[in-house]
């Protein structure tokens, strides 16, 4: 450096490894300021490096990488929050200056060196012998840019990235010598560790020397708002960006428009037009007051560059975005490209009316296909909604529909690049194929494939769209901008919104369109929450039993098979001498006390409990009853629903063991546990293909789609409606010529043999299990809970106060190292910094709760505790709990405790475990838990909570395997699952039955087919419906029907079909776009005639027709085309009588 003084002299004397590189910094601040960035992160990782060997309280992280190091919550829990900042900054900015071509100016050369100086002063005033002084801060230390001076070029910069990395693998491969640069004298290390103890005190006492106010609102641009935008590689420190001056258009004194305003930041296209514009408002500031400056703002803009920019309003915690040209303001997570924004002002001219599109009838040609693509295109565009959710019965075709509707977005200018995300690899495959098929010139990529692809639709799973915008990822850069995608698409939504998966629709500012056949109704799972929609009001439905009724799906049969022991379980009593003997000889069937069990409940069997005479009586009874193919001999495709893997295990072992003639390829087992199953599910899929029975432990609940599929074996209990109804789904679907050429599949069997069915009838909404929250989040709420139980309590034992805060301690760290890269806890942004504040927590009130609770708990942080660990502290404090509340469960907590320690005793072979060992025995003693205190219980959490993992898996109850002769009984059809029409009157289901024994009769089905008959067709039909063993008698058909034509009464019977009636629909369809509620009015029409085979005109200006327009056909259609209606409709009923 040509300036003698240095802002890190005070590094020289104890920390002079990392001096050198410190005033690099320093001296390239000003004249290069990449080149300081890059040096600036050097010196933080050596910094860090050398923290993370010298300091025992710190957890050395997962991986040595300066982002594992930074966000490693010891070590984050151990500085302030604004100290982070800074050297968040750093590590930021030195990522863009070695990956990004970005400028970067001296502004944030500045920033680095400030922030480079306030943490090693931190370090050397902690860690340094004696202490340290570090001066303030000197931005006149740093050498002035010159215009001679020379910037690293792009080779020169790689080139140094190189010569860095190999010095630090000399420094690591020459440990003595790196050893000596850390301190001054190996007695001088040795010291340091040996009091680092006695340091924490003082620690913790320097280090709130060092800190920053809240935000200033130039605070706010530079460490938020400014790296937003710079993820989505804008520089805001460019030209022309920064508080950029409009003149002549801002409001006065006087009211007119002659005011000069100063636009924070302005964001240019390509032409030099704008394209955004950004309102930055104080972090104490709602960002909403900035919505009207930043309106008048757009205002001057367009006024001068003939463009009116997209407006963003900020306060750096919440962000608005306005295109105040077609939406109202809605929250987004950042901000856009320059060519996502360019798009977004090209659409205002070039998108089209979606009301004039029709949907391609070669992909979707269905009626609701069409009616549900005429809601969506309404809900987008007229209704200018951005969610839509359609509910539709599985198998009606709902990826057709998400097909189409892709199809039309993008040829009407809505949509260029697309998401569709499935919350399995075979569903993201299927749809893939799916779309390659029918949309063959629109181009596809999945990320799940090795080889990424550019694409304008992209296949996803929810994780891995999760890896691809999560920014805290090592080395990874965020793929995807919020504003990338026009239009995302989740299928099957009831089983992936919401939890976790759902920051993914938080992050992403797009249209969204969810595709399920049973949404969720709870409030926390809501499904209709996420799309913004009242509970039951989907942007459009169609049910299963419509879809039945349409011919569109098969019908299940219900088939309740009772089999003794899944009902009663087994009992001692009803064995057989031989069976006793064998059931005394199972350890598992003896009480604690030694004592025989007398009998075993039916929740065991399949659980742990496996017999073979169960399970053979139920396969015997599915090969017997099941529906067959190949003339009969071979049983069709058929599903069981297995409980749990072994189960799965246990049916294929029995199958094979009473079929040996199948070679163990007919049944076989379908989980995650096999490997390549997706090559099994494929087999399975295809008709002619063994096997023809697959055992399923939740892989094939959903998504599956196998036409052949007639049978389904519920072997487990069901609970959940949703999944009831999404299992059922798997047998729904139209299968021609199944059985032969010409005979198509019918229907489906259900075998229950664990009486859901009964459940259901009797409980029809089922039971839905809320959300599940993950052990981390109960213990921060159980913490929570506690720690307040006992501030409120005011407690004189100096014991239950000092845990009282530690466990605030525990609750604030878990806040404390929230990592606010993340996008999840981005949001929460606000809070998390409020929380932050560890004097926030001296007194918590309710208010304070429910944003812990509601809005923190759920939040990811990270720590390296296993899983046993996090489960015994969740028992301890469930345990705690329980004990301030006089809760009787504490019983039950304590049982599973004193479980957990004669677990352990069994281990005293292991160091770690024998050392607690008199504390071990204790816990197993009935005197050591009276008088049991709460700080007491915390010793032992903390004494054993690292030693749970050594204890045996298979500690508690092992499999059993028995052979007791079974019972199983006639199967019963009495559910209708698929519920009928409880209207139809006695003489129709006569001659149903009737007419369907005759259903080739020529007149019939010309009759249901819209063809004219004449009078040799009718006479035909009189010939065997008026006969002896005809439905009806001619003297009682004229009684009860007088002058009713025959083939008015046959429609009525049998109704019309509905390609038939459509087809006399078609042009007036096909001819011009129709309004959805046309097309609804038809449907409502073509559905009327397919019930009842002939229309009274005038029933068309009546109810139901009156439901959309009081005026019926006339109001919806208009005179002209409600004459034509009519018409329609007339010559449908003349074909029902004689020509």
């Amino acid at each position: 450096m040509t300036n003698n003084k240095s802002n890190f002299s005070f590094l020289s004397e104890h920390w002079s490894f990392l001096l050198q590189d410190a005033q690099q910094v320093e001296s390239y601040a000003l004249r290069d300021p990449r080149a300081a960035s890059i040096y600036a992160r050097r010196t933080l990782e050596l910094a860090l490096k050398w923290l993370f060997v010298n300091d025992t309280a710190l957890k050395a992280p997962y991986e040595k990488n300066l982002a594992a190091m930074l966000y490693e919550t010891t070590f984050k829990a151990n500085i302030k929050p604004a100290l982070f900042k800074d050297i968040k900054v750093i590590h930021q900015l030195g990522n863009i200056a070695v990956h990004g071509d970005q400028e970067i100016t001296t502004e944030y050369g500045l920033a680095v060196t400030r922030g480079l100086h306030q943490f090693l002063g931190w370090l050397a005033r902690v860690y340094t012998r004696g202490g340290a002084k570090p001066e303030t801060f000197h931005a006149s230390y740093l050498p002035q840019s010159e215009p001679s001076h020379h910037h690293l070029s792009v080779d020169e910069i790689e080139k140094l990235q190189d010569n860095l990395k190999a010095k630090d693998e000399a420094l690591d491969k020459e440990k003595t010598a790196a050893d000596a640069k850390l301190t001054a004298t190996e007695t001088e290390l040795a010291a340091l560790k040996e009091q680092l103890a006695l340091l924490q005190q003082v620690k913790e006492t320097n280090k709130q020397t060092i800190g920053s106010d809240e935000y200033t609102e130039a605070q706010t641009r530079e460490l938020i708002i400014d790296v937003m935008l710079r993820e989505a590689s804008w520089n805001p420190k460019a030209n022309n960006v920064e508080e950029y001056e409009v003149l002549d258009c801002m409001p006065t004194a006087s009211g007119e428009r002659t005011g000069t305003g100063y636009v924070d930041y302005v964001l240019w296209g390509k032409d030099n037009k704008p394209v955004a514009l950004v309102e930055a408002k104080k972090t104490r500031v709602s960002p909403k007051d900035g919505k009207r400056q930043a309106e008048l703002y757009a205002d001057c803009l367009e006024k001068h560059h003939g463009q009116r920019p997209i407006i963003y309003y900020s306060n750096g915690y919440t962000t608005w975005l306005w295109d105040d040209q077609f939406y109202p303001p809605r929250e987004v997570q950042g901000f856009a490209t320059r060519d996502e924004l360019q798009w977004q002002i090209n659409q205002r001219a070039e998108r089209k009316d979606l009301s004039k599109l029709q949907p391609k009838k070669e992909i979707t040609g269905r009626y609701y296909q069409m009616e549900a693509a005429a809601r969506v295109m309404e809900n987008f565009g007229t209704k200018r909604k951005r969610k839509s959710l359609i509910v539709m019965a599985t198998g009606s075709g709902k990826t057709r529909l998400a097909i189409t509707l892709v199809d039309m977005l993008m040829r009407a200018g809505w949509a260029r690049k697309i998401l569709f995300l499935a919350d399995r690899v075979a569903l993201v495959n299927q749809a893939k194929r799916e779309f390659n098929r029918h949309l063959p010139h629109v181009s596809v990529a999945s990320l799940l494939d090795k080889k990424q692809e550019d694409a304008r639709v992209l296949f996803s799973t929810y994780p891995t769209m999760l890896n691809c915008i999560d920014g805290t990822k090592k080395d990874q850069k965020e793929i995807f901008s919020v504003a990338h995608f026009d239009l995302i698409i989740i299928d099957e939504a009831h089983r992936s919104v919401y939890q976790k998966y759902g920051a993914i629709f938080d992050y992403f500012d797009s249209l969204l369109l969810g595709l399920t056949a049973t949404p969720r109704g709870e409030v926390d799972r809501n499904t209709y929450k996420l799309f913004e929609l009242e509970d039951h009001q989907p942007t459009y439905s169609y049910e299963l039993e419509q879809a039945v009724d349409d011919g569109f799906l098969v019908p299940p049969r219900a088939i309740s098979v009772p089999v003794k022991f899944q009902r009663e379980g087994i009992k001692y009593k009803d064995l057989s001498p031989e069976e006793q003997e064998e059931y005394e000889l199972q350890e598992q069937f003896y009480d604690q006390e030694g004592e025989l069990k007398e009998e075993v409940s039916a929740s065991a069997l399949n659980q742990w409990l496996f017999n073979t005479d169960t399970v053979n009586k139920v396969l015997m009874h599915l090969m017997e009853n099941g529906i067959k193919v190949e003339g009969g001999d071979k049983l069709g495709k058929t599903i069981i629903f297995a409980k749990n893997t072994k189960h799965a295990d246990f049916i294929v072992e029995q199958f094979d063991k009473n079929y040996p003639e199948m070679a163990g390829k007919f049944c076989r087992k379908v989980d995650y546990s096999v490997k390549y199953v997706q090559s099994l599910i494929d087999d399975f899929s295809i008709k002619d293909k063994e096997p023809n029975i697959v055992a399923s432990v939740d892989m094939l609940d959903t998504g599956i789609d196998v036409p052949e599929v007639v049978n389904l074996v519920l072997f487990k209990l069901v609970r959940s409606k949703t999944k009831f109804w999404q299992m059922l789904g798997r047998g729904t679907r139209l299968c021609e010529d199944l059985f032969a050429p010409g005979n198509h599949k019918k229907e489906f069997i259900i075998f229950d043999y664990c009486q859901n069915l009964e459940f259901f009838d009797a409980n029809p909404d089922g039971y839905e299990s809320g959300i599940q929250e993950s052990v981390k989040q109960k213990i921060f709420k159980r913490r929570l809970e506690l720690s307040v139980a006992l501030q409120n309590g005011e407690p004189d034992d100096e014991a239950l106060v000092s845990l009282g805060d530690q466990l605030k301690d525990q609750v604030h760290s878990a806040v404390d190292t929230m990592n606010l890269d993340n996008f999840i806890v981005r949001k929460q942004r606000q809070n998390v910094e409020i929380f932050a504040k560890r004097e926030r927590w001296l007194s918590l009130n309710e208010d304070d709760m429910k944003v812990l609770a509601e809005k923190l708990s759920g939040l990811p942080t990270k720590d390296d505790d296993d899983e046993f660990s996090r489960r015994f502290d969740l028992l301890i404090l469930s345990l705690q709990l329980a004990i301030m509340q006089n809760d009787r469960s504490q019983e039950t907590y304590q049982k599973k405790i004193r479980e957990i320690a004669k677990g352990l005793e069994s281990k005293s072979a292991i160091p770690s475990v024998a050392e607690q060992m008199e504390l071990i025995l204790e816990l197993i003693t009935d005197d050591w838990w009276q008088d049991v205190t709460l700080p007491l219980l915390e010793v032992v959490r903390l004494k054993l909570r690292d030693l749970i993992r050594f204890i045996d898996s298979a500690e508690g109850l092992q499999d059993v395997y028995t052979n007791f002769e079974d019972e199983i009984g006639d199967g019963t059809e009495k559910y209708d699952v698929v519920k009928a029409d409880p209207n139809l009157k006695d003489y129709k289901q006569r001659v149903q039955r009737f007419i369907r024994d005759h259903q080739d009769h020529i007149t019939v089905r010309r009759l249901k087919n819209n063809k004219p008959v004449s009078k040799k067709d009718i006479a035909a039909l009189e010939d065997i419906l008026f006969s002896d063993d005809g439905p009806i008698a001619r003297d009682e058909y004229e009684k009860l029907y007088g002058e009713l034509p025959i083939g008015y009464l046959v429609r009525s019977i049998v109704g019309l079909d509905r390609n038939a009636v459509t087809r006399v629909f078609a042009d007036l369809l096909e001819k011009s776009p129709l309004h959805p509620d046309q097309i609804s009015f038809l449907d409502e029409i073509i559905r009327y005639l397919m019930r009842n085979g002939t229309m009274k005109p005038k029933v068309l200006f009546d109810a139901p027709f009156t439901h959309i327009n009081t005026k019926g056909v006339a109001g919806i259609f208009g005179d002209e085309g409600g004459k034509k209606v009519i018409e329609l409709v007339r010559e449908i009923n003349e074909n029902a009588d004689v020509a």
